[in-house]
């Protein structure tokens, strides 16, 4: 964290050791899991104009770099044009973005002019044009100038932070075709198969996705770690129309807001707190894995890395961003145990593993599915019976929560109050007028109370106009979607195909046509993970998937796919996954196509459309039925608006690349410079002996970074660099054939980390029944600091016998605190306690210099000797007893020499 002198930062200089005591090589940034939370939070207020949001987007590199400290790499990487397979998903949340926004808007808008009419107090509406996120796609001029800035953020950084001194930057902009996540694992996977490569290279990626693990896991690199925000459910908001905390705008009544204390304007402010986060160590994991998928007396050698990759295929019927997850099969109900055990159960008849280096069994593949046909039927009736229950249990604690609140709870300035509250109590105000409003608010309660189906006319005299419908919070069961397709009654797979497809189930022919795209996705997922894209044009052309019991014949099932496919353009991906309301990012003629009644794609752009539940609870969790985009009838009508397009249109809409940069001090530094000098315009390749060993292809660059040329700033807030020495040239992987195998393996000469989990990981029963203790941090050899015998002894003599819990020494009243009744003046003995501390100290030395955060604060110069005593009583992080199996006298740890002399220190 950064600190502050004087309401000024200070910078943290990350060429230092890494404070988590460990070092990373390689930081990649997946960009698109940062750019949306900087653009549109959901804890803080929003940026308030596009060029706040760079720079909320520049300190939150500057945060994850200052945690992470690459000393080889960084690697930032923004969504580009995606598969066609991926853009279905993407039309998918984007037409369910602009609907939701909509009816949000629509919603909140009735409900204000319900509660003005009503004489309800809101505070003025704000007129303010809403940040439309769809702008975040590749070819919007958004992402045109956050790659501008991004370039001008890497050229700052290298010009004036000491961490990035010797780093090399590879920045693919939203131009770079390619998801993010998969560019970044296509760069460590040709890294890899070049002879310069480290295989003990420490890689550190950062994102949110779940699906970064099983790319992490697809590598095989023994060091791999990802970086996310920790995830803090239930984080409150104030509601959007009052901007009062403690309730939605569903349940905004338009009360004015009470004054709370004496600070008042702060009452109702979003409690601002730095983004914290969390490393997964992916070698744990393995550890995990190792532990789960040994399988003795198999028929063939047993090979870890191979049931990790078929561990990793076996995820994908539960579900990824290309395929729907098989009906039988949900994550929550434990889908992926069941796929394991029955996997370890078939393997034996399988005669291998399900897969090779990206590359399917189905033979092997369909046993597996078959073993999970066999128990769809009673999956489903579980399913139903776990529904049933969780229901029941819901409405018995409905009723119980009815049951016991309280008739009457008075409000304003007689509401209850959180014991512990430290604001001094306020004086009453007009208690005669309060007590008033608390008799009408009681009696009014009472009489609607009475009667809840009976409507009151403004008198307050009963309506004879009929009923007001019960709101469902208020009745004891809420109300379900309908569910015609009822999985756990016989005859669920004709009703199924009958509802999803319209079809009869005895069309096998049908059946067998979803099968094969369904396996052909499978094939087409698989090898993205492991090998890169096969095709940029397969998807799959159904909303729904099949079951597992229709798995039947598919080994002979074609898997392969047209070679030299190519992605769309950014424009004309716009066009695909854009609905009409964000046709505003697109040129005139191209946004007349999605609301021109005569247009001959209309219908790719419906105004409104149905979401299937699909046996789920809310429309999030539905399927958006959106017709799938002909990719041939789109290009025959953009044909005839192309020669719109105006330069700059022209420029956004073209495939760019990667782009390399480096400071003076690197290496590299001087051969990038040199080619610009001698106007070298061949593709040369990157010395590796220069560059960490990092191979690839070099070709100048247009709108070069370049030394002693002053760089402008894309942000009006923010300084032009006048004096810069950072250096940029275009970068290119290197190249293979188009049939090249990648080798899903760990590579030779590889280290295997220390292992971390230990027998009590495993075993709940042994180690005599006390809990094994997890390592937390990468240092396995971290000693925890403690008391010797000394300092026992003086607390021993010092603190009062007479305590009413011994041993309880963190929740007594430090010695001498105001208000103890242990406080007594200093006697002669105790002015030594100060100095009988300094055996404080830890087990071993460490192995490198002491993190900042682990250094003891330094005392001020003629401090009392009580109050340095007292601080250390107070402070609770200051031991953490929780850390160590026995504990000594007062709760504080021992050491096993100390136990056998407790009985001599009192």
């Amino acid at each position: 964290q950064a600190k502050e002198c004087n309401g000024v930062k200070v910078p943290i200089d990350t060429s230092k050791p890494n404070p988590n005591e460990v070092e990373f090589d390689n930081l990649y940034l997946d960009m698109n899991g940062i750019i949306h939370p900087c653009t549109h939070p959901e804890d803080k207020p929003a940026p308030k104009n596009e060029d706040e949001m760079m720079v909320a987007i520049f300190e939150y590199i500057d945060r994850i770099f200052n945690i992470v400290r690459p000393r080889r790499l960084l690697y930032m990487a923004i969504d580009g044009v995606a598969p066609r397979a991926k853009m279905n998903q993407q039309r998918s949340r984007r037409f369910r973005a602009s609907k939701e926004g909509m009816e949000a808007a629509e919603e909140k808008q009735k409900i204000r002019q319900e509660i003005l009419a009503k004489g309800g107090f809101l505070p003025p509406e704000e007129v303010k044009e809403r940040f439309d996120s769809n702008c975040i796609t590749p070819g919007t001029e958004f992402m045109d100038n956050l790659a501008k800035c991004l370039r001008y953020y890497i050229a700052d950084r290298l010009n004036s932070d000491p961490g990035w001194k010797n780093l090399t930057v590879i920045l693919s902009d939203a131009s770079a075709p390619g998801e993010g996540e998969h560019k970044i694992m296509d760069y460590i996977r040709r890294q890899r198969a070049q002879p310069n490569h480290d295989p003990n290279t420490h890689h550190c990626l950062c994102g949110a996705d779940a699906d970064l693990i099983m790319l992490g896991l697809a590598t095989h690199e023994p060091n791999f770690t990802i970086i996310r925000e920790e995830f803090k459910p239930n984080k409150p908001k104030p509601c959007s129309l009052c901007n009062q905390m403690g309730h939605e705008v569903k349940d905004c009544q338009g009360l004015p807001r009470e004054k709370q204390g004496k600070h008042d304007q702060f009452a109702d402010t979003l409690p601002v707190s730095e983004q914290e986060f969390i490393f997964i160590r992916l070698c744990v994991l393995r550890e995990y894995l190792e532990r789960e998928l040994t399988m003795a007396s198999l028929p063939f050698t047993f090979d870890f890395e191979r049931s990790v990759d078929d561990w990793v295929f076996m995820c994908f019927f539960v579900g990824n961003d290309f395929l729907p997850h098989l009906p039988s099969l949900e994550i929550r109900e434990g889908a992926i145990d069941r796929l394991v055990n029955i996997y370890k159960n078939v393997v034996h008849k399988t005669g291998g593993y399900l897969t090779e280096s990206g590359f399917v069994n189905l033979q092997r593949v369909q046993m597996i599915m078959l073993a999970v046909g066999e128990v769809e039927d009673s999956i489903f009736k579980k399913r139903k019976d776990d529904d049933d229950n969780f229901k029941r249990r819901q409405k018995e604690k409905r009723k119980r929560l009815k049951r016991d609140q309280p008739s009457f709870i008075p409000g304003g300035q007689f509401s209850p109050q959180a014991l512990g509250n430290r604001s001094s109590p306020q004086a009453i105000c007009n208690p005669r007028q309060a007590a008033f409003e608390m008799r009408m608010h009681d009696r009014q309660n009472s009489t609607t109370s009475a009667s809840p189906n009976t409507s009151l006319t403004p008198d307050g005299s009963p309506s004879l106009g009929g009923g007001i419908k019960r709101k469902s919070e208020d009745s004891d069961s809420e109300p379900e979607p309908e569910d015609n397709i009822r999985l756990w009654e016989t005859g669920w797979k004709q009703r199924y195909y009958k509802n999803k497809f319209d079809v009869d189930a005895s069309d096998e022919k049908f059946r067998r046509k979803v099968v094969q795209s369904y396996v052909e996705g499978l094939c087409w997922v698989l090898r993205y993970y492991y090998q890169g894209c096969a095709s940029w044009n397969w998807y799959y052309p159904f909303h729904y998937a099949p079951f597992a019991s229709d798995f039947e014949g598919i080994a002979d099932m074609p898997s392969d796919f047209e070679k030299g496919s190519k992605p769309f353009k950014p424009l004309e991906q716009l066009m695909g996954v854009f609905p009409a309301a964000s046709g505003n990012f697109l040129p005139p003629t191209w946004r007349k196509l999605m609301t021109d009644p005569e247009s001959s794609i209309i219908d790719f752009y419906p105004e409104d459309f149905a979401i299937d539940l699909n046996g789920k609870k809310y429309a999030w969790q539905g399927v958006a039925l959106l017709p799938f985009v002909d990719e041939r009838r789109l290009r025959a009508a953009l044909e005839e608006v192309y020669p719109d397009l105006t330069p700059e249109e022209s420029r956004r809409n073209s495939l760019g690349g990667d782009v390399l940069f480096v400071g003076k001090h690197h290496p590299l530094c001087d051969f990038i410079v040199e080619q610009y000098k001698t106007k070298n315009t061949e593709v040369v390749d990157i010395p590796p002996e220069l560059c960490h060993g990092i191979q690839g292809k070099l070709t100048l660059n247009d709108n070069a970074v370049l030394p002693d040329q002053v760089v402008q700033s894309p942000v009006p807030m923010l300084r032009d660099l006048t004096q810069n020495s950072a250096v940029s040239i275009s970068f290119k992987d290197p190249q293979f054939a188009e049939d090249f195998v990648f080798k899903a393996t760990v590579l030779p000469g590889a280290k295997k980390p220390a292992p971390v989990l230990k027998p009590g990981d495993w075993e709940k029963n042994n180690n005599d029944g006390r809990p094994w203790r997890p390592q937390l941090g990468f240092n396995r050899d971290r000693k925890p600091v403690h008391l010797d015998q000394s300092a026992f002894r003086t607390l021993g003599h010092t603190m009062p016998r007479d305590r009413g819990m011994p041993g309880m020494y963190p929740s007594a009243v430090p010695l001498g605190a105001y208000g103890s009744p242990y406080a007594r003046p200093l006697m002669g003995s105790q002015q030594q306690i100060p100095k009988l501390l300094s055996n404080l100290r830890p087990q071993e030395s460490w192995r490198g210099p002491t993190p900042l955060f682990q250094q003891a604060p330094q005392r001020t110069a003629g401090a009392a000797p009580l109050l340095a005593w007292n601080r250390m009583l107070q402070s609770p992080n200051q031991f953490q007893p929780a850390q160590y199996q026995g504990l000594g006298p007062m709760g504080y740890p021992q050491r096993p020499e100390d136990r056998m002399d407790r009985g001599r220190q009192v």
